[in-house]
């Protein structure tokens, strides 16, 4: 008698939950290299497991020594939003079995303290947002009036007339600039968050490290490269994390995605007919994020002449900085091999680069939709 076969849609969704347990479980790992020797050794290795649950994200079982995620989100959420869940179980995990807070409530002092040491979000449980979503919601108030109007002005830049076009753009990030330096005059306190953009890979081209210092320049977020999970490959790999209020995190996240795409766009045209290799590609991109660099730099320069200011390029945060300080406590640079590049394609990159304009609408798959919502 042959044994029922379980449906192909029920097979794919097992071996996608498998590769999610064993990401959890180099997640975990991953987690503990920032706490002491000593506490990592009071730790034991969790069961992991994946659950149909209501009310609740997640949990950690003492009596088990069990992680365990919501089916609902592993699956229908981003990665950073999983893993910020996933930070907040293994703080529970930590207070107990290293900080002893079996006599405490479960968000206690020990905790709380758990949380800090960890770089984990106290309030992700019960009716938390996950990450992405908040991100995509945002909040509303007087924030929610200055992405509209940074919308209205992209959408202008959509305009046939190329003056009109350059026009509008320059004005949005007019807009963002004074926005920003408003906020800093003014010494107010913000909430920062950290979401990542791009996807987890084994490797990064050099453009994708030169677009990260872009946004970080021009778009008033701060970016780290740090350990995740690449699920098609079953490895840790890295991506690019960036932070800063809601409101930037937005507009820095959808530059990133549309110069990207702009570049595959442009680069599939450029190369129709001359059969370049992949390095080439990547000499093309670092021209056309050079070229859009220099043009923004013109714009900013032309803006403080006007207004005679100085430049609102790379303006500090002295709260950002204090954010990312304690949340990557341990950074080092990633240096890459100096490689021969093709000047002339280099070249006819930054000429490219120097026409793009950024506007509202983009629809094509793959670009992030965070400014649209």
């Amino acid at each position: 008698m042959d044994l029922p076969t379980k449906p192909k849609k029920i097979l794919i969704q097992e071996e996608l939950e498998y590769r999610i347990l064993h990401g959890l479980s180099c997640e975990w790992e991953s987690a503990l290299s920032d706490l002491s020797s000593f506490d990592r050794k009071k730790l034991q290795k969790p069961l992991f497991c994946i659950r149909d649950m209501n009310g609740r994200w997640g949990y950690w079982s003492e009596e088990k020594n069990e992680i365990g995620l919501s089916r609902n989100l592993v699956l229908n959420h981003s990665w950073d939003a999983v893993r910020e869940i996933l930070l907040h179980e293994i703080a529970h995990q930590f207070a107990f079995q290293v900080l002893g807070a079996r006599n405490e409530s479960p968000h206690g002092q020990k905790f709380k303290r758990a949380c800090y040491l960890l770089r984990a979000d106290s309030k992700a449980s019960g009716n938390y947002k996950p990450l992405d979503e908040l991100i995509s919601q945002g909040a509303a108030g007087p924030e929610d009036k200055i992405l509209q109007r940074v919308k209205k002005l992209m959408a202008l830049a959509q305009s046939q007339n190329q003056h009109e076009a350059e026009a509008a753009m320059a004005k949005a990030h007019e807009f963002i600039a004074k926005y920003n330096l408003d906020l800093l005059t003014r010494h107010e306190n913000r909430n920062f968050v950290s979401v990542f953009i791009g996807s987890p890979a084994l490797r990064h081209f050099r453009e994708d490290y030169t677009l990260s210092r872009l946004i970080q320049n021009f778009y008033f977020v701060h970016g780290i490269w740090v350990p995740a999970y690449v699920m098609e490959k079953g490895k840790m790999g890295r991506v690019l994390e960036i932070s800063g209020t809601i409101q930037n995190i937005k507009i820095a996240s959808y530059i990133y995605d549309f110069v990207k795409h702009f570049i595959d766009s442009k680069w599939h045209t450029y190369n129709r007919r001359k059969g370049l290799n992949r390095y080439r590609k990547t000499d093309f991109a670092l021209g056309v994020i050079e070229g859009f660099s220099l043009k923004l730099q013109l714009q900013n320069k032309k803006q403080n002449k006007v207004e005679n200011k100085l430049a609102l390029v790379k303006i500090q945060d002295s709260l950002l900085q204090k954010h990312t300080d304690y949340k990557y406590p341990y950074t080092s640079k990633i240096r890459g091999k100096a490689l021969r590049e093709d000047k002339d394609v280099l070249q006819d990159g930054i000429s490219v680069g120097k026409k793009l304009i950024i506007y509202k609408g983009v629809t094509e798959k793959g670009i992030s939709q965070r400014l649209l919502n």
